[in-house]
């Protein structure tokens, strides 16, 4: 469920885009009318205010925001105006740059979004960057991390509710007998996770546990803490069947460590605020025992923190 909210009447996009164009002329930016718009308009809004603004205007949106915003206030605001798929393509595309949480990027990408939203990055990649999403993957990453991310992010997988209780059976017993023997990067097991639809490998997984007695997360805790690549591997198993811990976890690790990663804390938001932030908020504050919008208001200041909240839906608007 979406922490998003938008007034069943909102005004036209042209009056969207000149109130926004209001919000940057005169003495200063005024971020709270900036705010009160974009933190309450869908995706689809979105577009077409940016359409509007550019006929009307002459001027990229983007560009203006921009150039009147700065520091992890502009970087939301920014992330949170792209299209969903433009958004995707922008984050990967820095996460092919970077050596430090780069993969874990990739990875969820590739892992939390639909067959149809990964589509949508892989052609909005194509479109920004004159490339493929893939060949970047390849290009900046190695070994055992390439064997995985590759096939990950050019997955395209079925989106139905039906499965093969046979091949859970068969697949569950493969998985096991690859762990029991700390093959973690067997073709195989990257072949599963890589290509099965996520409702089958919820269902080899369930297998899993009923034939074996513990979760596969669980025995895949027995591997050594340090391996970066197990790791991944776990966090791509947690994004494929329970999204929402994963997300909890990213962002338990943003807040609570010393200095706030506004970086994954803006990522969370304002890629799930309109998917399923109502559901990562209710399963933060059951292992936290603080309120999301709590924990990230003392952690955050400013137009960044209203603007946080704004998409939490904790704002009066």
């Amino acid at each position: 469920m979406a922490t998003l909210k938008v007034s069943p009447s909102v005004p036209s996009p042209l009056e969207d885009a000149d109130q926004l164009r209001t919000a940057f002329e005169g003495w200063g930016t005024n971020e709270d009318l900036i705010i009160s718009i974009l933190a309450h308009r869908s995706a689809e809004q979105r577009k077409l205010i940016r359409q509007a603004y550019h006929e009307t205007h002459g001027e990229d949106l983007l560009k203006t925001l921009d150039k009147e915003l700065s520091n992890d206030f502009e970087r939301s605001i920014l992330l949170w105006t792209l299209e969903p798929g433009e958004r995707d393509a922008l984050l990967a595309n820095e996460a092919t740059k970077r050596w430090t949480s780069s993969n874990q990027v990739l990875m969820e990408v590739a892992c939390t979004r639909n067959s149809a939203q990964l589509l949508h990055a892989r052609q909005a990649y194509h479109a920004r960057y004159k490339k493929s999403l893939e060949e970047d993957v390849a290009h900046h990453t190695t070994g055992d991390f390439r064997k995985l991310l590759v096939p990950l992010v050019s997955s395209y997988r079925y989106e139905g509710d039906e499965v093969n209780m046979t091949l859970a059976k068969q697949e569950a017993k493969l998985i096991h007998e690859k762990i029991k023997d700390k093959e973690y990067t067997n073709e195989e097991v990257i072949r599963i996770l890589s290509t099965r639809s996520k409702a089958q490998i919820n269902a080899t997984f369930n297998r899993y546990q009923d034939e074996h007695g513990e979760e596969i997360l669980k025995s895949l805790e027995e591997g050594d803490d340090d391996d970066k690549f197990l790791a991944l591997l776990r966090s791509t198993i947690q994004c494929l069947t329970r999204p929402e811990l994963y997300f909890v976890d990213v962002l338990r690790s943003a807040i609570n460590k010393t200095g706030t990663d506004e970086g994954a804390l803006t990522r969370i938001v304002t890629t799930r605020a309109e998917i399923d932030l109502k559901v990562i908020g209710e399963e933060y504050q059951r292992r936290n025992s603080i309120p999301l919008e709590k924990a990230i208001t003392k952690d955050t200041r400013g137009d960044y923190e209203k603007m946080l909240v704004a998409l939490l839906g904790e704002d009066d608007s």
